[in-house]
């Protein structure tokens, strides 16, 4: 069929034609965005979750409407070897400048700015990855003392102060929050709470995979409390049918019922997956109804395209002693699996594959969802690795 008129959208963050299955996260979230704004008690939301289940896509998603709603919105994605101060500077200046529109606000954005200010000439000291060369001025004895975890807690009590007089909310949104140093995502968290403390408006929606949970309880004990951690898993059947039901149907076309549940059954409800497949699926058939042949011939090409982008990316990033610990644990199935039965397969002891280990949660390809086990972090990884390496006898 016609690739112009193809409605399936595999890719980073890229926002599918339906957004199926999440409407029960999105109204949570924005009711208590509504109460954040409104000077009531509320949580932040940390989502947690695999590679390809749309995570960034719902971050993307909230923003935009958060945006629309009138919200003081920051979007930032954590890079692994960038400093928190270097990736929020000059999102908040923006943020600020936005703010300052308007008689009744310019008092206390200017003051804010000028706050930054103390601040990016406090943390250039201390962060050599700080680029920012405005000068925005400077407030004596506020957030520049050159103590992040200080700094910090100031630096958000005047950007909720600006808020709250501008009579909105100030949303965080954070993609790969696991990337952020631990001293700084305790700042982070510190500045939170005494922001919730204090019932200033300004609060974080974040995602990241599935270690966050245990790396924000170690930053800070409280942030159990602080935050919630949706888990954002595999769709159900029937949303993800509706994934790829719903945009064909608005170009009349239409699956039939085996193609579906073959779709279904290679994906295993991956929103990413199924994007892929949907596409793949819609350049093959050449008219309605999508046939089961067609979707057979669109796996081999879906997963082709999947081996050269989706998981070889990750695969380059790899030293060859992580690519053999992950072709060990491949050989186990998709896991989880337990340390010492890689190790085995590995022929080594525990405590020698150890810094391997730590690396590749360090990298998030793996996680550990209780002591000692370890977990992809990409779906389908396993039969990947089985793939890029078919015998474990020769490596």
């Amino acid at each position: 069929m016609d690739p112009r008129t193809n409605p399936y959208a595999p890719g980073a963050g890229t926002v599918p034609p339906e957004l199926a299955g999440r409407n029960e996260i999105i109204e949570k979230i924005n009711i208590q965005l509504d109460r954040c704004k409104n000077g009531l008690a509320y949580r932040s939301f940390l989502m947690v979750g695999l590679r390809g289940v749309g995570k960034t896509v719902l971050l993307n998603h909230l923003a935009l409407t958060a945006e629309a709603n009138k919200f003081a919105v920051v979007s930032i994605e954590t890079p692994e070897k960038r400093s928190l101060p270097a990736l929020i500077i000059p999102a908040l200046r923006s943020l600020l400048l936005k703010l300052s529109k308007g008689a009744s606000s310019e008092h206390f954005a200017k003051k804010t700015l000028r706050v930054l200010g103390g601040f990016v000439s406090a943390m250039k000291l201390q962060y050599n990855d700080i680029e920012f060369s405005l000068d925005l001025g400077h407030e004596p004895g506020i957030a520049d003392s050159g103590d992040l975890e200080n700094d910090l807690i100031d630096l958000f009590i005047e950007l909720g102060k600006a808020a709250q007089n501008k009579k909105t909310a100030i949303v965080l949104f954070i993609d790969e929050v696991q990337y952020i140093k631990e001293t700084q995502f305790a700042a982070l968290i510190m500045a939170l709470h005494k922001c919730s403390q204090l019932q200033l408006p300004i609060t974080i929606i974040g995602a990241g995979l599935p270690q966050l949970i245990a790396q924000a309880g170690k930053a800070k004990s409280y942030a159990e409390r602080l935050f919630e951690y949706p888990t954002i898993g595999v769709l159900s059947e029937d949303a993800a049918k509706n994934a790829l039901v719903v945009p064909a149907k608005k170009n009349n076309v239409e699956f039939n019922n085996d193609a579906l549940n073959e779709i279904i059954f290679k994906t295993q409800c991956y929103p990413y997956f199924l994007q892929e497949w949907g596409k793949h699926s819609w350049q093959i058939a050449e008219k309605s109804p999508i046939t089961l042949k067609d979707v057979r011939t669109a796996t081999e090409l879906a997963l082709m395209e999947l081996d050269t982008s989706f998981f070889r990316v990750r695969f380059d990033r790899l030293t060859p002693s992580e690519k053999i610990y992950l072709r060990a644990m491949a050989e186990l199935g998709p896991g989880p699996h337990r340390s010492g039965d890689i190790a085995k397969i590995l022929k080594k002891e525990v405590q020698a594959v150890a810094p391997t280990r730590a690396k590749l949660i360090s990298k998030g390809m793996i996680y550990s969802p209780e002591h000692g086990e370890n977990s992809f972090t990409v779906p389908l990884f396993d039969d990947y690795m089985k793939r890029v390496i078919p015998n474990i006898e020769k490596i």
